[in-house]
């Protein structure tokens, strides 16, 4: 894969024996063949895995090998990961668009045919089960060094109040210098726009109506720069069509082009298990975020436009039952931002977010009303410079309505990273960040995912970016919200940086998926490979114990409504889960949450009860996970919430 800088903006407290009984066996690794052997001797030995837990790489095909850049867990019990093309231009030139669909019970493989380029599309998981997926590249980047063509945004303008123009691409645009443009997209500009004149004459004021699009010089090089505003004829019109329809542009050079996004938006269907095309957003997006809202519906926020610009507040909502969008509240934010739904139906944004953006725009935490569109800033955030590239969860049980955002780096390429850590209570008159533990050292991309016990676990990122330097950090903790403090686990095989994702599977294990380094040594001076593994963490809390019986009943539960479910063994359940199936993408998962569930026992029947908070639980499929007093859980049960 040819390698290149990833797009960017114009910008632990460890437990001290985990941490010192994991130094020890994995230190001497590096010093010889010996030590290899005594190392995966001891990580292989039952009282290190009940202790620290193990690492898998499951066996892939070749052919379903792909470049990971989304995850999204079905209520199938399957994983959907999603390339489009992967990061990789000549996938993107050929139209190699691709997804893959993994059950990780069976370890089978199925290639899915993916309709439209998905790299850097925002997901979200909708109340019958489906994803949506939307957004998505319609351009790649260009460097200023590799621009041989000027460009840029070219505005339509139509005064034909009869009808609307359709341009095909490749029409071209004349400058009154001569200089020459090709449009690269289609685009069709609607009539004009016909009211009554104010005087009260009876006369019919007209006002052009206008599309973008973007153009390229016909002739390379310098010869095709435009520095000053102009209007464009457009080849091919004459008499009354050149009149109401021209181009308006004002610089077209040679600087650098930003990707470019989609306005497509499909559904995946996990029976059907193929893509289903629905309306289209009103804006294209490339690096959205997709979160659900108290009703149902999803909030579509930020990205790049179709002319690479980042959306300067333009959000808008998607209807599950209408397949439609809607104008949404203009708020801005960077790409990519965290927004966690809270239990009064408001919008968290943690300040973690993935790039595209000034620096001092749009980067403050703070909970915002999606409603009334107010924002209400959230202080305390040490180091809060360095928020991009960061993870944040909504902690476990969702029902105490805390925060945490864990680590990040600077704006853009910068290779400033932190190991901070820091919490939030939501349910404080006045919320505002206090530190938590530090994690070992400061960390990027770092993965971080719910488990059924009520904990947070955390493994990968890079302390540069893009893990340059070759600095991946190759281990993983475990955080605990009742105590505070980080407990060191395993190690993982595979390094992972930016591209990454991890989410948790039903059996209670996770997944770790990606990973797209900039350079593959120390001294950077060879490319990074994109990471086609896929490593699986099985945790301590699956060995050396026998786990309780999994729930059997019925699949469609009522919010606010109890449930009976049968259980062997039901005096030994102690607490239950409803876990919310991942779908991540740049360490943002918004979807994840965990809530818990008040039950009563009676012999062997368990009588669940959902809280009736539409903000808590959203409606859509969920995990129920049972637990004993050790924190062990039994296998996931899918259920329906209504």
């Amino acid at each position: 894969m040819r390698f290149r800088p990833s797009p960017r903006t114009r910008k632990v407290a460890v437990g001290a024996v985990a941490l010192s009984a994991v130094g020890a066996m994995n230190a001497p690794a590096v010093i010889g063949f010996a030590s290899h052997k005594y190392h995966d001797y001891k990580i292989n030995q039952p009282s290190y895995k009940a202790q620290y837990g193990h690492w898998d790489l499951a066996d892939v095909p070749e052919r379903f090998r792909i470049n990971s850049i989304h995850a999204a867990l079905l209520h199938t019990g399957k994983v959907l990961m999603i390339a489009g093309s992967g990061n990789d231009e000549q996938n993107f030139d050929a139209g190699t668009f691709q997804s893959v669909l993994w059950d990780p019970v069976k370890n089978t493989f199925k290639e899915i045919h993916t309709p439209k380029d998905m790299f850097c599309a925002g997901h979200a998981q909708l109340p019958d089960g489906k994803l949506l997926v939307a957004g998505g590249t319609r351009r790649y980047e260009k460097l200023k060094g590799d621009v041989t063509r000027a460009g840029g945004l070219m505005v339509v303008k139509n005064e034909d109040p009869d009808k609307p123009r359709t341009l095909p691409k490749g029409t071209v645009f004349r400058s009154p210098k001569g200089i020459e443009y090709r449009s690269q997209f289609p685009v069709v500009v609607p009539r004009a726009k016909k009211t009554p004149a104010r005087d009260g004459s009876g006369k019919m004021r007209v006002t052009a109506r206008e599309a973008r699009v973007f153009v390229e010089a016909v002739r390379r090089g310098k010869a095709g720069v435009t520095n000053t505003a102009a209007q464009y004829d457009i080849k091919g019109l004459k008499g009354a069509d050149a009149r109401n329809h021209y181009g308006l542009a004002t610089k077209l050079g040679l600087d650098k082009k930003d990707f470019q996004g989609l306005k497509d938006a499909y559904e995946f269907d996990p029976v059907a298990e193929r893509y289903l095309r629905v309306d289209p957003m009103s804006e294209a997006r490339w690096y959205p975020t997709l979160v659900t809202l108290k009703s149902g519906k999803v909030l579509a926020v930020s990205g790049l436009d179709d002319m690479g610009e980042i959306i300067p507040g333009k959000n808008e909502i998607y209807d599950p039952k209408t397949r439609k969008w809607s104008k949404g509240p203009n708020r801005y934010f960077p790409t990519y931002p965290a927004l966690f739904l809270t239990g009064n139906g408001k919008l968290f944004y943690s300040g973690s977010n993935a790039g595209y953006g000034p620096a001092e725009k749009g980067r403050v935490p703070g909970i915002w009303n999606p409603k009334k569109n107010t924002f209400k800033p959230v202080p305390g955030l040490t180091e809060a410079d360095r928020t991009e590239t960061s993870a944040s969860v909504l902690l476990p049980p969702a029902q105490k309505q805390q925060v945490m955002l864990f680590g990040g780096g600077g704006v853009g390429e910068s290779p400033r990273s932190t190991g901070r850590t820091a919490l939030v209570d939501l349910t404080e008159k006045n919320p505002r960040y206090r530190p938590g533990p530090d994690l070992s050292e400061g960390t990027r991309y770092l993965n971080a995912v719910l488990t059924p016990d009520d904990k947070v676990f955390t493994s990968g990122g890079s302390r540069d970016y893009r893990g340059k330097g070759a600095s991946d950090n190759h281990k993983a903790q475990i955080f605990d919200p009742r105590t505070r403090a980080f407990t060191r686990v395993a190690d993982p095989t595979v390094g992972r940086n930016y591209h990454s994702e991890a989410l948790l599977l039903p059996d209670g294990r996770i997944a770790v998926f990606g990973s797209d380094p900039l350079f593959s040594d120390r001294a950077d001076s060879r490319g990074g490979e994109f990471e086609k593994r896929i490593e699986v963490y099985t945790p301590p809390y699956l060995y050396e114990r026998t786990r309780p019986a999994a729930a059997h009943g019925p699949v469609e539960v009522e919010r606010g409504g109890t449930t009976r479910f049968t259980v062997a063994g039901a005096g030994k359940v102690k607490t239950a889960r409803l876990m919310r199936p991942s779908a991540v993408t740049h360490v943002t998962d918004v979807e994840q949450r965990s809530i818990a569930l008040d039950f009563t026992r009676r012999g062997g029947t368990l009588s669940v009860k959902v809280p009736g908070s539409h903000s808590l639980v959203p409606r859509g499929w969920y995990m129920l996970f049972l637990m004993d007093a050790r924190g062990t859980p039994s296998q996931a049960k899918w259920v329906h919430v209504k």
